[in-house]
C-alpha cells in the first residue's frame, strides 16, 4: 500500500502541468513577473567625458517643453518665515487645468520649505522634478552675483538637493540639472560628471523674473519659440509675479499653432534616438 501511494503521489506530481492533482482544477497561473522600471531618458556623455549638456528637441517635430525654476536659497529661509512666497500653487493649478505637462528644476531648499508642494507635484505625472542645486549657488564665478559653490563641493551640493526631494516625498526626481543662472564652464562640467546627470539649459528665455506684465512675457516666449524648443520660466510668487497669467495666454497660442507639449525627459529621449539613428559622420 505504501509503495502504491507514493506511485500515486509520483503521478500526481509529474501531471500538475496538465491539471492539478485530485482536483480536476487546472494549475494556478505564476503570478506575472514585473519589468524593470525604465530608466530616464539621459544624454551621453560629451567629450572628454564631461557631462552633456542639452538645450533644445529636434526641429523636425512640433514639440516644446515648459520649464519653471523653483528658485530658493539657504538664506531666504527668514524671509519666507516672514511671509514673503516662494512658492506659486495657483501656476501649479492653472498648468493642471489646462492639461500641461511641465518640468519644475526644484532647489532642495523649496523642497524643504515647501515639501507638501514638492510632494504633490513630484507625484502628479503631468510634471517632472528635476535638480537645480541645494541653495541656488552659482557654479563659476561672476554669475549674476550669486554665491559660489566650490569646486570641490559641486557633486555633493547636487546630491544634497536630491536627498531634499526624496525627504519631501519626491520617489522619482529626473536625472536632470540646471545650473543656477544657466552659468557653467568645463570645470562645472568636470566635477558632475560622477553624478549621472544631464544639464538641461534653454533656447527660449521668457523674461518673467522680475517682470510684472503677462503680456511682456507671453510676448517673448511665443516670439521665440521654434519646434523642440525648451522655454525657462520660474515658479516664484514674489520673483515672477506675471507667470500664471503669462502662462493662460502662451498655451491656446502655441496649441492654436500645432505644438504640443511635453516634458524635458521626451525631448531629451527624441534627441537621444535622432542621434542613434542618424548615419554615422553626419
Amino acid at each position: 500500500m505504501i509503495t502504491l501511494i507514493r506511485r500515486v503521489a509520483a503521478v500526481c506530481a509529474l501531471s500538475t502541468a496538465l491539471a492539478a492533482c485530485g482536483t480536476g482544477r487546472p494549475p494556478q497561473a505564476a503570478p506575472p513577473v514585473s519589468a524593470p522600471p525604465s530608466r530616464p531618458p539621459t544624454l551621453a556623455p560629451g567629450p572628454a567625458g564631461l557631462t552633456p549638456v542639452f538645450e533644445h528637441g529636434p526641429r523636425t517635430r512640433r514639440t516644446v517643453a515648459l520649464t519653471f525654476d523653483a528658485d530658493m536659497t539657504a538664506g531666504q529661509g527668514a524671509r519666507a518665515a516672514a511671509g514673503e512666497r516662494f512658492d506659486h500653487p495657483r501656476l501649479i493649478s492653472t498648468l493642471r487645468a489646462l492639461k500641461v505637462p511641465a518640468t519644475v528644476f526644484m532647489t532642495g531648499r523649496w523642497a524643504e520649505q515647501y515639501p507638501d508642494q514638492a510632494r504633490s507635484i513630484g507625484r502628479d505625472p503631468l510634471f517632472e522634478v528635476a535638480n537645480h542645486s541645494y541653495s541656488h549657488y552659482a557654479y563659476t564665478r561672476d554669475c549674476y552675483g550669486l554665491p559660489t559653490v566650490p569646486e570641490g563641493r559641486m557633486r555633493s551640493d547636487v546630491e544634497r538637493a536630491y536627498a531634499a526631494f526624496r525627504k519631501a516625498g519626491v520617489t522619482d526626481p529626473m536625472p536632470y540639472f540646471r545650473f543656477p543662472g544657466g552659468c557653467y564652464d568645463r570645470r562645472a562640467l568636470k566635477a558632475l560628471t560622477p553624478a549621472g546627470v544631464t544639464a538641461v539649459q534653454w533656447d527660449v528665455v521668457g523674461g518673467d523674473a522680475f517682470e510684472s506684465d503677462p503680456d511682456v512675457v507671453a510676448r517673448q516666449v511665443l516670439d521665440g519659440v521654434r519646434p523642440g524648443s525648451v522655454v525657462v520660466l520660474h515658479c516664484t510668487r514674489s520673483a515672477a509675479p506675471a507667470t500664471e497669467r503669462a502662462v493662460r495666454a502662451i498655451v491656446p497660442e502655441l496649441r492654436r499653432e500645432g505644438f504640443t507639449f511635453v516634458k524635458v525627459s521626451e525631448l531629451i529621449a527624441a534627441a537621444d534616438s535622432g542621434a542613434r539613428t542618424r548615419p554615422e559622420g553626419r
